[in-house]
């Protein structure tokens, strides 16, 4: 009885494959459209955009609060003095320019 201690070929086929497919699924796992690094980039775009909201938001408050302060309804006199004074170059009769 003699005992043959090297692996069959198909055996060696199947654990080719197994760690063919095993490296496929890890790579893919990783590097693919939906894997870890994919997710890292989206997490950090999803941060940017949250930060852009914001001073976007912010940026509409302000721009909503000028808007209001220069309506018909309320008329704030400083900044219709503070805009003319920019947009039309308005100045008293009483004040210096130092250029």
């Amino acid at each position: 009885m003699t005992h043959n201690t090297r692996p069959t070929v198909g055996a060696t086929l199947y654990f080719a494959l197994a760690l063919t497919l095993g490296s496929y699924f890890t790579f893919a796992a990783v590097q693919g459209d939906y894997g870890l690094f994919r997710r890292i980039q989206i997490n950090a775009e999803v941060a940017d955009l949250r930060a852009e909201r914001a001073r976007l938001t912010a940026e509409l408050a302000e721009m909503t609060n000028l808007t209001r302060r220069m309506s018909d309804d309320y008329l704030d006199l400083d900044l219709l003095d503070e805009r003319a004074r920019d947009v039309l170059g308005v100045l008293r009769a009483d004040e210096i320019v130092i250029r």
